[in-house]
Order: structure tokens, then C-alpha cells, then sequence
């Protein structure tokens, strides 16, 4: 293990000498381990190693006055997870959403993932997503950031005036490096095999750094580079009951992701400093959504054995008379990238210290182009056997589940009504000062106070295709080979370059349409002062939080009559309010600490609710039942909460700690969604009459699930979190944790009528334990959490609850010199499967019968990911 090196700011020496007086600034960074000081003066630890990695992180939990744990990268590009939302859930209180298959989302403490605020050295980084069916919200993507640029993270479950406000779960601090904190002429370069055990295909990651400073170490420059290329494979089975559906499924994806990030820092003086951050992230994320539609419930030719508590059948028999089946690909050709600029400065002078900074943040992303190719697959007899829905996962048992392109009945041609693009844009300025200065009022040893100003605009648009010529083709043209999918089956595997040539061929053009078409813009402003004290025993901090914003919507206006406007419209609103809160901890012994918080939090409202646009998803989909009317409105409040938490923490060693910590929530505003099924607005499915399907009865096309936003209360949070980890001299450690949450609101605020917020698992384990050596070290990890939910209405997947889930991961590295390491990474090791089943109550109106009585409703295959890679550092 490398030594630690200490760097102290002038600032926190200035702080520790008044607090001890005589002590010189050298005894002061020996003795950094055993002294409290400020939040802002945590020291900041270089570190080698697993053990060194956890004793910062011990180091920035211990020394911070707000509830904050951390993440510490061990090494340049050695982050402690291949990536960055899989490290976090290893904190406690902290769940992941890997929907598609990497830690995309996190949840703090029983709050949705929506509710958690992220910061890239503490500003805002701008994201949208790739999937066109999934809302534009407020949350980060981690699948964007490399872990290999990462040098650590902070994550405040607690709120402090200085926070930038919008996390109710809590805020991230994510950290990337800085050129005068690593030795001149610091290289490092990594490369990485990464196989997947359902995509069967071995991908490259290689990332880079180069850190420079002059002689005298005043001025630095950092520049470093990540890029993957993943053949990313999804396989499940997915339902839809308005056509009697069962639908194994493949979703392939080509994630090219690539990110660079260089970083200037300029210290003329020992007191002044500037810095200028630019990073780049962007993520190809072109896929492919293949599909088999099954139909076991048809009349005269199937049996139903068994139905449940909602009516559906779960248990068929099917004679193959008269089966039939449809195969079909969305091909969408999508991206999402964010770019961000950000210059900083810090003054320190006599007794104060200034500091700000402005930048601008920008993402676009989004489908540039989604096609739609499918026909009839198969014969009759394939589909006679046995379908059983009665456990989690429905198992098919059928003459045939091997298909390609030659069983197609006719020739394939990209679907007209399907054509589309749908482009997003968010997009940050901002600005943001701080002072802090010292001050002599009793315990009182600094007031801090700050502005932030932040203007943002978000844009979300649909382009329907103007359709030309369509040419009909062989389908095999569009496919060649198989591949494997859900339940076992095998399908014909697309070939997407084909099928976005010859869908961007047949467009001569695209219009607006407006029910897709939407904008928002909001001036966000936040003021605050914050004193820090400390005394014999006590330290903390309290403060105020104001805040104000102005929100307008553009969109075209829906008449009663079903038709849109021509012209725009307008709504705007705004809201302000003052946000309060303490941190109190107390040293009960040198190494004992009881902290205490207190704050009102508040989350503002998610884009796609705010949005004053009537969308009309579902609408010519070719689905029966799938046609929606979804309203948005600025005039939504923001999500609030009044919280404390209460800790004990015990640090019985460098290495070891044993805390338990009681916190509570009590959410006073949240917004959730409501709706009625079978409704008429005026506009029919011209798709379904053409093909002859009924919706809400016999000539029916006018038939509708209207669904709207609104600010719902009586929401609660109330839980615990243990945690024990220790290192021994031998090499081996540990590190435990356990969250109880149990986060409830009444069961009418939600559609579903289940009575827990969203993304909220009651119980989650953390489990890890380590070995290290010199040249050698390993680390196996398990993460649990309980059942949640997972709610998306009123889009396509809807809401169900996602069982229990666990992952197995292994990481080991071999230093073959000072120079070259070989490092080895297993995640799922058990390939733990994705099962997500509808609870709703039977008796509830307002959702269809697949979403109830646990029937199973989505189920994606578990797959197990190794990569095996060399770094080499100088």
C-alpha cells in the first residue's frame, strides 16, 4: 500500500488555529485523523488501495457536519465499480434501478430516483434520455459517466443551506479531477475486454489520462478521455392483454459511449485561483426491439384451464388450429450527449474567502428516426402446446420456438404510420457566488452566504414521417441469422443498418405534430446564509434556503372538439418558498459522535409533468386499449418534505466504524398521476379501423385513457440504517450495511391503489468483504433489495412492482510492477433475472386487468457480465 499524502486548504489551517490557538499548521496536517473541522475543510486523501479507499471515505463521513457518506475512487481509473450507480448502491440507504442493465437511476432513503439531485462538481449537468418511451424527468443518467474520470463521490442524505436545493432523497456530489492535485506529468492508460453472457459478444472499453503542471505548480492541465463499445442484449417476455397478447422479446443495443473531460487550473497566488472544466459525454444508443406477438387465448382453438382473481386466463391450452403469429422490429436510430462548461474561482483573503462559478450545460437527445418492420410468422401448428402464467414468470411450452427470416409469411416493408423522430433539448446557464468569513460570536466561527441563478430551458418534440415510396422486400433483406429472446424462443435477428436505410429512403420530409411538441423554460433563484459553529464538544451548522421560480409552457392547445391550434399558447406560474435546517454533532468521545439534522426539502416538479401539451401516445400504434391522453400543467407544486434524521457513530479504528442512524420524512406535496380508462375526446384510431379492431365496443375508435398530473399529500418516510466495516492487519475486510425504509402514502394518490412511493424498497443488504496484499487484491459484493415499484403511467410499461433482486459482483487486481496492474471484473455473477408483476387491487377500475393480482406482466433475463483489462500508470 502506497503511503497517503494531506493537503489542507488555507482556509481550514486558518480555522484550526483559531481553534487551538498555538498549533502549527505541520502538527495540525499530522494530527488531520483525530481533529473535527468544518464541512468545507475535509481533508482531501490521495489514495492507493481498497483500504486506503475506505478510510477516506470514513474520513469524509466523520469530519462532515451534514449526514454525507462517500465513494473514493482507489487509484486513478481504479473507481471501486466498472460503474458509477453500482458504487453507489453500495452506500447505505441507496437502492439502483438497472432496467437496462446498468446502474442508470438512484434512489436515496425510500424517495423515487426522480427525487435525487445530482451535481457535477457542484453544478448541474444537463441529460435527456434515448428511449421514446420513457418521460423526460429530472433525474441523472449514470450510463453516461465513466467511472475511470471519476475521483470520487459524496452523497448528502442531509440538507444544508449551501446545498443547491431539489433533493428529497438526497444530493450527489459527483467529483472529477483536478491537475494540481496529481504529480506532473501523471499518465494513465487502461483497456478492457467486457463479455455478456446473454449478447454473447465481447466488447472494447479503453479510457485515458494526462495530467501537466508547470515547475512552480501555478498553473495545470488535465485531459482525459473514456470510450466503450457495448453490444448490449435484453431477452424477456412482455404482455399486452388488450390483444390477448404473450410477447417473448428481444432488445438489442449498440451503446457507443465516449467522454472526455479537461480540466485548467491557474494559481497565480498562494490565495487565488481559477479553474475551467469542460466535459463532454455522449452515448449512441442505436437498438432494436424484436418481438413475437402470441395469441393463446383464441376462441374455439384454445382452453383456458385456470383464471385469476381478475379474470384473466393463466393457465391455456392451445390446439394450434388456426395459430398464427406476429414477428416485428422497432428500429430506432437514437443518441443522447451532454456538454458542459464551467469556470470557477476562489479567492482566500484576510479572514474571508470568495468563491463562484459560471457556466452553461446543454444535452440533446432522443430518436432521430424509429421504423417498424413485421408480417405474419410461422404456421398453425407451431403454436400448440401449453401457456402458464400462473407463476412469476410465464413459461411457454409450444410445437415450435425457432424462427427466421424464411418463416415470415410475405415480403416486409417499414411501417408508414410508425415513422417518426423524436428530438429532445435541455439546456442550463447558470451562476453561483459564495462567501464565507470568519467571525468571532461565540461558537459561531464562520457565516457563509451565496446566490445561485440558473435559467433553463427543456424542449420535447414528435416529427411525423411525410411518407413517400415504400418498397416492399424479402425478409430477409431486413434479417439474417437468429438470435436467442424470452422463454426460450429463438428469432430472426435484425439487421438494423437495412432497415434504417430503407426507412429513412421512403421519408420525404417530417411535420410537427403537435400534440408531441412542447417547451419550458424556468428561472430558477436561490439565496442563502448559513452559520457554522463549533465549541467544546459541538460543531454543526443552520441556515436559511430561499427559493424562487418563474415556469412558462408553450404548446398547442387541444379543443373540446379534438383538434389542435394553430398557434401557440402559453401558461406560466411561479412559486417561491424558504427552506430551513440544522446539522448539530455532538462528540460524545473522541472517537463517539451523535449527529442531529433537521431541514425542509423540496423537489421541483418532473419535465413531462410540467409541460402544458395534451400527447396522444398510442395513437395509429396498431394497439387496441394503448391510446392515451396524457396532460401536463405548469401550475404543479413542487414535491416538499419536513425531515430529521438522528445518528451514532463510533469510529473504532482507521479503518473501522459501527453507526445506526433513525431518519424520517414527512412529505407534505408529491405529484402523482391519475386517469379513467375508456373515455372519448373527439379523435379516432384511424390505425385500428383500418385493420378492423374495436376499442371500446363494436365501431368504437374513439376510446381513451386519460391521464393527468396533480399534487397529492399525506406521503411519509420513516426507517433506519446500520453499518459496520473494519479492516485487520492481515489483509482482509469488510463492510456491512443494512436500510430499513418504509415509505407510504394513501393508496388513492396513486392509479395502481398500492400505497408506497415509487422506487422505494423496504429493505436493502450490502455486503462486501476484501482481501489485500501488496500486489494483489479482491473483493467480492452482494447488493439485495426488496420489492418495489416501478411506475411509468401512463406510458407503455405502466405500473407493477419489480421483485426482490440481488447481485453477486467480484472484482480482483494483480500489480505485475509499480507500473502495470490486471484487474478482472464479474457483475451478476448469479445472473439474477428481472421479474416485474402487476399488484394492483382486483376491484380497481382504473387500470387494466394484466396489472393485477400478480399476474406477470414483463420478466427480462438475468445476464452476468466479465471484463478483464490491463491499466498501466506513470
Amino acid at each position: 500500500m502506497r503511503p497517503s499524502t494531506f493537503k489542507k486548504s488555507v482556509l481550514a489551517t486558518n480555522i484550526a488555529l483559531l481553534l487551538s490557538g498555538a498549533v502549527s499548521v505541520s502538527a495540525l496536517a499530522a494530527e488531520a485523523d483525530a481533529e473535527a473541522v468544518n464541512t468545507d475543510n475535509i481533508e482531501k486523501i490521495e489514495v492507493r488501495g481498497l483500504r486506503a479507499s475506505m478510510k477516506a471515505s470514513i474520513n469524509a463521513k466523520r469530519f462532515s457536519d451534514a449526514v454525507v457518506d462517500a465513494v473514493t475512487a482507489e487509484d486513478i481509473g481504479k473507481f471501486p465499480d466498472g460503474d458509477v450507480g453500482e458504487s453507489l448502491g453500495r452506500i447505505p440507504g441507496v437502492t439502483v434501478n438497472r432496467q437496462f442493465g446498468q446502474g442508470q437511476q438512484v434512489s436515496i432513503r425510500g424517495a423515487s430516483a426522480q427525487l435525487t439531485r445530482t451535481l457535477l462538481n457542484g453544478h448541474s449537468v444537463a441529460s435527456t434520455g434515448w428511449f421514446d418511451q420513457q418521460a423526460i424527468d429530472r433525474s441523472f443518467n449514470y450510463s453516461l459517466l465513466p467511472p475511470e474520470m471519476i475521483s470520487g463521490i459524496e452523497v448528502y442524505k442531509s440538507s444544508q443551506a449551501d446545498i443547491t436545493e431539489g433533493g428529497i432523497g438526497g444530493t450527489v456530489v459527483v467529483k472529477t479531477r483536478k491537475p494540481l492535485d496529481l504529480d506532473a506529468n501523471t499518465l494513465f492508460l487502461s483497456a478492457k475486454g467486457d463479455y455478456g453472457t446473454v449478447s454473447e459478444a465481447t466488447d472494447p472499453a479503453v479510457s485515458g489520462l494526462y495530467s501537466w503542471a508547470n515547475e512552480a505548480e501555478t498553473f495545470g492541465v488535465l485531459v482525459s478521455a473514456a470510450g466503450s463499445q457495448t453490444d448490449y442484449q435484453r431477452n424477456g417476455i412482455e404482455t399486452l392483454l388488450g390483444w390477448g397478447e404473450i410477447v417473448p422479446t428481444t432488445f438489442q443495443q449498440d451503446r457507443e459511449r465516449t467522454a472526455y473531460n479537461i480540466a485548467a487550473q491557474y494559481r497565480p497566488t498562494d490565495n487565488l485561483e481559477f479553474g475551467l472544466t469542460v466535459t463532454s459525454l455522449d452515448l449512441k444508443a442505436n437498438n432494436a426491439n424484436t418481438s413475437i406477438f402470441l395469441f393463446p387465448t383464441q376462441q374455439g382453438v384454445s382452453t383456458c384451464n385456470k383464471t385469476n382473481a381478475a379474470g384473466v386466463c393463466t393457465d391455456i391450452t392451445h390446439t394450434g388450429e388456426g395459430g398464427f403469429a406476429w414477428a416485428q422490429t422497432w428500429a430506432r436510430e437514437a443518441e443522447m450527449s451532454s456538454d458542459t462548461y464551467d469556470l470557477d474561482f476562489k479567492y482566500e483573503g484576510e479572514g474571508f474567502t470568495l468563491e463562484g462559478r459560471v457556466g452553461n450545460t446543454k444535452a440533446d437527445g432522443g430518436t432521430s428516426l424509429t421504423s417498424n418492420y413485421g408480417n405474419s410468422i410461422g404456421q398453425p401448428g407451431d403454436f400448440a402446446g401449453h401457456y402458464d402464467a400462473t407463476g412469476e414468470k410465464i413459461i411457454i411450452d409450444i410445437a415450435n420456438k425457432s424462427f427466421d427470416a424464411g418463416d415470415f409469411n410475405g415480403q416486409l416493408e417499414t411501417a408508414g404510420w410508425a415513422l417518426k423522430k423524436q428530438p429532445n433539448t435541455d439546456e442550463e446557464t447558470y451562476a453561483q457566488f459564495d462567501l464565507t468569513f470568519l467571525v468571532d460570536f461565540g461558537a459561531i466561527t464562520s457565516i457563509k452566504a451565496g446566490v445561485r441563478y440558473a435559467d433553463h430551458d427543456v424542449t420535447q418534440q414528435t416529427d411525423a414521417a411525410i411518407v413517400g415510396d415504400i418498397v416492399a422486400k424479402d425478409a430477409s433483406e431486413y434479417y439474417s441469422g437468429t438470435i436467442s429472446s424470452g422463454a426460450g424462443f429463438t428469432l430472426p435477428k435484425p439487421n438494423f443498418d437495412a432497415m434504417i436505410r430503407d426507412a429513412k429512403a421512403s421519408v420525404d420530409g417530417f411535420t410537427r405534430d403537435k400534440s408531441g411538441y412542447g417547451t419550458l423554460n424556468e428561472k430558477n433563484l436561490a439565496a442563502y446564509a448559513m452559520a457554522n459553529f463549533e465549541a467544546e464538544g459541538i460543531r454543526g451548522n443552520f441556515g436559511l434556503r430561499f427559493i424562487s421560480t418563474d415556469i412558462e409552457s408553450d404548446y398547442y392547445a387541444l379543443s373540446s372538439s379534438g383538434q389542435f391550434a394553430d398557434e401557440l399558447s402559453t401558461d406560466k406560474s411561479s412559486y417561491s418558498d424558504v427552506l430551513p435546517s440544522i446539522n448539530v454533532t455532538f462528540d460524545l468521545a473522541p472517537d463517539l459522535l451523535l449527529r442531529t439534522t433537521a431541514a425542509q426539502v423540496m423537489s421541483r416538479p418532473n419535465y413531462a409533468d410540467l409541460f402544458a401539451t395534451s400527447t396522444l401516445p398510442g395513437l395509429n400504434d396498431g394497439t387496441p386499449g394503448n391510446e392515451k391522453l396524457n396532460r401536463g400543467s405548469v401550475a404543479l407544486e413542487p414535491f416538499k418534505a419536513t425531515q430529521a434524521d438522528v445518528s451514532l457513530e463510533w469510529y473504532f479504528g482507521g479503518e473501522g466504524l459501527a453507526s445506526l442512524t433513525y431518519f424520517i420524512k414527512d412529505v407534505s406535496s408529491f405529484i402523482t398521476t391519475r386517469q379513467k380508462l375508456n373515455q372519448q375526446i373527439g379523435i379516432e384510431d384511424d390505425n385500428l379501423r383500418d385493420q378492423g379492431y374495436s376499442a371500446c365496443g363494436v365501431g368504437v375508435y374513439d376510446c381513451w385513457t386519460v391521464s393527468e398530473k396533480y399534487n397529492a399529500n399525506g406521503g411519509h418516510i420513516e426507517g433506519i440504517e446500520l453499518q459496520l466495516q473494519d479492516s485487520f492487519e492481515n489483509g482482509l475486510g469488510y463492510s456491512v450495511n443494512y436500510t430499513f425504509a418504509d415509505a407510504g402514502s394513501p393508496a388513492e394518490n396513486y392509479p395502481d391503489k398500492v400505497g408506497v412511493f415509487s422506487d422505494s424498497s423496504k429493505h436493502t443488504v450490502n455486503l462486501v468483504g476484501y482481501y489485500e496484499m501488496e500486489s494483489f487484491s479482491a473483493r467480492l459484493a452482494y447488493n439485495w433489495r426488496s420489492e418495489y415499484m416501478m411506475r411509468e403511467l401512463p406510458g407503455f410499461y405502466g405500473n407493477r412492482q419489480h421483485q426482490d433482486y440481488g447481485s453477486l459482483d467480484l472484482s480482483m487486481n494483480y500489480s505485475v510492477t509499480d507500473w502495470m496492474d490486471l484487474t478482472f471484473e464479474a457483475v451478476n455473477l448469479t445472473e439474477e433475472d428481472s421479474i416485474q408483476i402487476g399488484v394492483s387491487p382486483v376491484d380497481n377500475p382504473d387500470v387494466i386487468a394484466e396489472f393485477k393480482d400478480n399476474y406477470p406482466v414483463w420478466s427480462f433475463e438475468g445476464e452476468a457480465r466479465y471484463k478483464v483489462g490491463v491499466a498501466l500508470r506513470f
